[in-house]
């Protein structure tokens, strides 16, 4: 099984700035549900090569056991520091895509057209997609083949606009992603912020926050549809 987990590119945090990116745990956590699997995985970014870490997810109260292991393995940094172009992927050489989120997909992912196009692909060739926190907002422009919103009529969640509050960027994003969500047509459900939440709507599985992490991982290696389904 192989697959395939996309980054963003994107640096600065608005106009405040402040450098931001994607959310280390949101990498190592699924990364590690992968690999420990015995599945193969790749990395992917808009620009190649190192995506930009957000850095307040390596401060010491956003550390965990996984993001500790993924820093101090050599050949996962390394990985990382080389991650492949996104428009040198087709969805033909991967059994499934995760997307981990950060800020830094909501300007760069999600106006991306080698994303939305590769997020189509992977549907139609009806594969399963995960994405977890901020990382379903790269879905607003991601259409089914009759030209419709993705999400609409479908059971979604995603960062909540709650957390974001808690966070103190409501008004630095470019777009709430719960907001989107709803202004797409999904059916969005959240829980307690910063607690886990997974929803699953056919090839789609969608998680809440950063600690959703490792459940969507789960549940996409678990997916019919995803390889052999582990």
């Amino acid at each position: 099984m192989k697959v395939l987990m996309v980054l963003t590119s994107h640096d600065q945090l608005g106009n405040t700035g402040r450098k931001t990116g994607f959310w280390l745990e949101e990498l190592a956590a699924p990364y590690y549900t992968f690999k420990d699997a015995g599945v193969e995985v790749v990395l992917a970014s808009p620009a190649g090569g190192q995506p930009p870490l957000d850095p307040k997810s390596n401060e010491p109260a956003n550390q965990t056991d996984q993001t500790r292991r993924f820093e101090q393995d050599a050949a996962a940094t390394a990985q990382l520091a080389a991650t492949v172009r996104l428009d040198s992927v087709s969805q033909a050489d991967f059994d499934t895509v995760f997307y981990p989120g950060g800020h830094g997909p909501l300007w760069d992912l999600a106006e991306d057209r080698n994303s939305i196009e590769l997020i189509q692909a992977f549907l139609a060739a009806g594969k399963p997609v995960a994405l977890v926190c901020h990382a379903p907002g790269v879905l607003r422009h991601v259409q089914t083949p009759d030209g419709a919103p993705l999400v609409q009529g479908k059971q979604v969640t995603g960062f909540a606009n709650s957390e974001e509050e808690a966070a103190g960027l409501t008004d630095v994003v470019p777009f709430l992603v719960e907001d989107e969500l709803k202004a797409q047509g999904g059916l969005y459900t959240k829980v307690a912020d910063w607690a886990p939440h997974v929803v699953t709507d056919g090839l789609l599985i969608t998680g809440q926050n950063p600690a959703s992490s490792t459940r969507a991982a789960q549940l996409l290696l678990a997916h019919p549809a995803a390889g052999a389904g582990l």
